[in-house]
């Protein structure tokens, strides 16, 4: 086990230490008024953190704090790093970005596209092109969440039992195949939907790698990189860190809820979703992006390599509300395009919170972030363990009062 620590001052990293301190009274405000169990929150330059704060609970009806070695349901926040699984595999030449999906994964070999109806009513024809490696890392597969309730394919996903995006007593094979008899909601490549493609990226790593994903990404990512954390599992010496996850309730307050089943070894891996991590792991993979992809003497991926993710390759370079369907085409995605496997700022003037041109990450759903921004050198991650009913307010907050604190 390795803990994340500071290691600056704020002012000889040129932040501010006032407005950092508005930072964390803000962020102990929300667990106070009981919006939040807890919080840990990390802002490094060059590097080198520079503030780190722990507060309230990791688990508030047993009294356990949170602490710099907490670990936290990451979800979302796992594509990035099966995106980088895979990258890897196409510098081993393994791989390639314009490689069809169905040459690894048969049942994807001739996709469809709704055309109207609903139900068992509901019409298709053939894609107008075939469905590419590259359309999983963006996110313009044509893919979706059954969660959305925005269109009738959405329907057709929970129709299929995929409401927490793995079809019942599957492994991640079985539930990929289910998400090939499915129709696409758009041609490939032609618009952005946030969807299950990155578990569909993950199946392919295993096919490729000969391996299941959590071997691959242990092996080829977590130990070279020191994320001595990082998994899909938790083990008995592990389990007194895990943070509760709590949900919202109706009066505003949180309760605890049932997370991912992390005690055993989980039949369904998830590229989307499925990793554990501590604050310590996600600077290492952090700190692996902004030195372009070496680390410490282990280099993972190639420096081109690392700029290809961490650009914009939505449709004509257009951003996410642009590009993207229903429900992601809202003012909140206005300059903000899509790399592979993170989300990358293209025009901080139109972004709702304060960015800097090219910052780059991603979030979870239990209201966990973390984020890049190479012209200021910094890195911030953000954790609680609470899943919202809608958008939460603190990543907004969270990114002025971080972008208030760059004295330098």
């Amino acid at each position: 086990m390795a803990v994340l620590r500071q290691e600056a001052d704020p002012g000889e990293a040129g932040l501010d230490a006032d407005a950092l301190g508005r930072l964390d009274r803000e962020l102990a405000r929300r667990v106070d008024d009981g919006e939040m169990p807890g919080f840990l929150v990390a802002v490094a330059r060059a590097g080198r953190v520079a503030h780190l704060t722990a507060y309230g609970a990791r688990d508030v009806a047993a009294g356990l704090p949170v602490e710099s070695d907490t670990l936290w349901r990451i979800y979302s926040m796992t594509k990035p790093v099966t995106t980088v699984g895979a990258l890897m595999l196409v510098e081993d030449g393994l791989l390639s970005l314009d490689d069809e999906v169905g040459r690894h994964l048969p049942a994807f070999a001739e996709p469809r596209v709704y055309v109207d109806g609903s139900g068992e009513e509901v019409r298709t024809r053939p894609a107008s092109g075939p469905l590419l490696v590259r359309h999983l890392m963006t996110h313009t597969a044509g893919l979706t969440f059954a969660f959305y309730h925005a269109h009738p394919v959405d329907a057709l996903y929970r129709a299929a039992g995929l409401e927490s995006s793995v079809a019942p007593g599957t492994d991640l094979a079985g539930t990929t195949d289910v998400y090939a008899g499915l129709p696409l909601l758009f041609d490939p490549g032609t618009r952005w939907n946030y969807s299950v493609a990155t578990n569909v990226l993950g199946r392919i790593v295993e096919v490729v790698s000969g391996r299941p994903l959590d071997t691959y990404l242990t092996e080829r990512v977590f130990r070279p990189l020191g994320m001595t954390d990082a998994g899909f599992e938790v083990s008995d010496a592990q389990a007194d860190r895990l943070a509760e996850l709590y949900g919202e309730t109706d009066a505003g307050g949180i309760e605890p809820i049932a997370g991912l089943p992390l005690r055993g070894r989980p039949r369904f891996l998830s590229g989307s979703g499925g990793m554990v991590a501590s604050a310590h792991d996600m600077h290492r993979f952090m700190e692996l992006l902004r030195r372009n992809g070496e680390l410490d003497g282990t280099r993972l991926l190639r420096p081109e390599t690392v700029r290809l993710m961490t650009r914009n390759h939505l449709p004509g370079g257009a951003d996410l509300r642009t590009a993207g369907v229903p429900p992601h085409d809202d003012p909140g995605n206005e300059g903000v395009g899509f790399g592979l496997g993170v989300s990358v700022v293209v025009d901080p003037s139109r972004t709702r919170e304060p960015s800097g041109p090219g910052a780059y990450g991603w979030s979870g759903v239990a209201t966990t972030t973390f984020w890049v921004d190479p012209g200021r050198d910094l890195t911030v991650q953000f954790y609680t363990q609470v899943r919202p009913r809608s958008s939460h307010t603190v990543f907004r907050d969270l990114k002025r009062l971080v972008h208030e604190a760059l004295a330098g």
